[in-house]
């Protein structure tokens, strides 16, 4: 008992030293910048031009092969998607081995070969991998391309093209190309059911025979190889490739607009709004500014932290995410900030997203923002590290960019080396939000009205990126559907007709402020047109309307003007308690959409009257006037928040125009077959 005293005694005091050696109020000091060593690959080239770049890694007892063809971009034309089609019938057969029994032979062995307009990838365990790197060189030198297969890649083409005809996202990304590269770039160039049926078993063979040449390849061998073998087994199944010649190209150049512009695409079944900011950069892996460019877009949109998603996302709400993206290549690069967003929230995206881009081209980041993304980019460098395919992909980009033997070796140093001067002069020069594109691939009846107050200049794009003109901002009138189904519908909403044709007066008691002076308005009606309305400020009356069914006057500061006889004929035809009694005699106009949800307009005399389609309830009406110079003019009322009085829903906001000034009415009481009398309307 004695010793376990003693036991416990010592760990108490052992742990208060250890506190006590521990000042927790301070942040640990940063351990040294790991030490990055790579390993030097080992490579060779064949007679035929085939570069090898060999990877050796012990830990797994696997080994792979990624074969990469890294020919220049070339411009299809009329059979564009020519070479995806070959390389998706690369290995389907050999001169050697038929289609099934290689994809049995491959699946006995547990491994993975696969081929594709640029290339080919195989990997197995250590044991097997002669046998598959074998198989993978047999389906790049010896691949039959048979009529039965080509027919069969020809309908698959076509289904998959088919099945993406009303995909928002694959129309944006198509357009998105063509207007960023242009469509005689080979990067702007998309497959299509045209190019596709064009397309021949011939036009296949001879891209095969052009493009799928060992003297412009690289073959990267990485795992738990010998060298020495490899080197020897590559030799003896590659040599015999035969190399040729890859016919010169000569890629256009791309161009930012000169200014800023909306690049809009209409799709009718677009529930959201994809949209890209867009513009071309000159930025290739290695440039002097390579670093601070990266740190720049991770700051602004590389995660979930970063600014867009944090302003797009977490503060407005608009989209399940918001990111940008800076891809740099020897041919064409190009910076993307991207979001897909409720068609009610397209244009307010749209300014978002610009905010952002301008805000850190004109703002220089925080120390902490630097910091953070500094940290980001060498955790996930040094855990990249750690994977042999990272080694062989650094040391094939070596190869193919022509970078310094060291270039990986300092990525750490080259990262901290960044400053906040250097990142905001990375985003003046890569993110253009002053020569941008902004694609919005949308449904244009719902957002095109608010996009067009974003002041800039918006030009129009079918589906397949040719110019068109602005979509028509209306919807068909559905089959059947006639002004006195809709105001049907109405009554039925508002709970039955039985019921509205039981009702003979009605008192309304709203609330308004008008130039901060708030008011009470009274409205008194009763069948079949009798009408009284009186405006006062602080229990004063300020201002009378009546009409008696017969005639009327207006009564305001002492002064009463009676009624002229073109206005007691329009209130003797009116209908003061539902003047929708009367609307199944106008005409439907069209459908159209008011806040993100689609309204019937049906026009009756010079109104025009709104009425939701999914629940039947009235949300507008706009009256149509002339000035005496002849011009029209509109005054709309909206009606909103209906509630239930009596069996019957009435609206108790309504908002509406009294000339220049803006009248929202607030109903605070309702009352049906009480509080009317014939004296109201003296």
């Amino acid at each position: 008992m004695k010793t376990k005293i003693i036991y416990f005694i010592t760990l108490c005091m052992l742990s208060l030293t250890v506190q006590a050696q521990i000042d927790r109020s301070k942040m640990p000091e940063a351990g040294p910048d790991p030490v990055i060593k790579l390993g030097k690959p080992k490579t060779f080239t064949l007679k035929n031009g085939l570069k090898v770049i060999m990877v050796e890694n012990n830990k797994l007892p696997r080994a792979s092969a990624s074969l990469t063809i890294d020919n220049k971009p070339y411009l299809e034309g009329e059979i564009a998607g020519v070479s995806s089609m070959m390389g998706s019938l690369l290995g389907r057969g050999t001169s050697n081995i038929t289609k099934d029994e290689f994809n049995e032979k491959v699946d006995f062995l547990g491994a993975n070969v696969s081929f594709f307009s640029s290339g080919a990838f195989a990997s197995s365990l250590k044991k097997y991998f002669p046998e598959i790197l074998e198989l993978m060189a047999d389906g790049v030198k010896n691949s039959q391309f048979t009529k039965e297969e080509f027919d069969k890649e020809v309908q698959v083409t076509l289904d998959g093209l088919k099945s993406s005809e009303k995909s928002v996202t694959a129309a944006a990304r198509r357009v998105e190309n063509v207007l960023t590269y242009g469509r005689n770039h080979p990067l702007g160039e998309f497959t299509s059911k045209e190019s596709v049926k064009k397309i021949t078993l011939k036009d296949i063979k001879n891209n095969y025979n052009t493009y799928y040449r060992p003297n412009n390849a690289y073959l990267v061998i990485e795992g738990d190889i010998d060298t020495k073998k490899i080197k020897k087994l590559v030799k003896s199944l590659f040599a015999d490739w035969e190399k040729g010649t890859i016919p010169a190209y000569t890629m256009p150049v791309t161009k930012n607009v000169a200014t800023t512009e909306i690049n809009f695409v209409n799709m009718d079944n677009a529930v959201q709004s994809e949209i890209a900011i867009i513009n071309n950069v000159d930025l290739t892996l290695g440039d002097k500014d390579y670093y601070a460019a990266l740190i720049a877009n991770n700051i602004l949109g590389g995660g979930g932290t970063a600014r867009l998603f944090m302003n797009l996302r977490e503060d407005k709400g608009y989209t399940y995410g918001s990111y940008s993206s800076l891809r740099q290549s020897r041919y064409a690069g190009t910076f993307r900030a991207t979001a897909s967003v409720r068609n009610m929230v397209t244009d307010s995206s749209v300014v978002e997203l610009q905010k952002e881009i301008n805000r850190i081209r004109y703002q220089k980041v925080t120390a902490e923002e630097l910091e953070n993304s500094k940290e980001e980019y060498i955790g996930g460098f040094v855990m990249d590290v750690q994977k042999p395919r990272t080694v062989a992909n650094f040391a094939l980009n070596i190869a193919r960019y022509n970078l310094p033997k060291d270039f990986y070796a300092n990525y750490i140093k080259n990262v901290k080396a960044v400053t906040l001067d250097d990142v905001q002069n990375a985003a003046i020069k890569y993110f253009r939000g002053d020569k941008a594109r902004i694609v919005v691939t949308g449904k244009g009846i719902e957002v095109l009205k608010n996009l067009e107050k974003t002041d800039y200049v918006i030009n129009y794009f079918d589906k397949e990126g040719n110019p068109t003109e602005k979509p028509a901002m209306t919807m068909p009138i559905p089959e059947g559907m006639t002004a006195e189904t809709v105001v049907n519908k109405y009554f039925e909403a508002i709970g039955g007709k039985d019921k509205v044709m039981a009702v003979k007066t009605k008192m309304t008691l709203a609330n308004a402020t008008i130039q901060g002076t708030p008011i009470v308005m009274t409205t008194k009606a009763a069948e079949p047109n009798k009408t009284s309305l009186v405006i006062s400020v602080m229990g004063n009356t300020m201002q009378k309307m009546v009409f008696n069914g017969e005639n009327g006057y207006q009564e305001a500061r002492g002064q009463k003007i009676d009624m002229q006889p073109a206005q007691i004929a329009e209130a003797k035809a009116s209908n003061t308690l539902f003047s929708d009694l009367h609307y199944n005699a106008g005409e439907l106009l069209r459908i159209e959409p008011i806040e993100g949800e689609n309204a019937i307009v049906l026009k009756y005399n010079d109104t025009e009257i709104f009425y939701d389609m999914a629940s039947g309830l009235k949300i507008k009406e706009v009256k149509i006037t002339k000035t005496p110079d002849g011009k029209e003019g509109k005054t709309p009322t909206n009606f909103s928040d209906y509630k239930e009085v009596s069996g019957i829903l009435f609206p108790h906001t309504i908002s509406t125009k009294m000339g220049p000034v803006d009248l929202n009415l607030t109903v605070k009481e309702i009352k049906v077959n009480e509080g009317v009398s014939d004296a109201d309307f003296e």
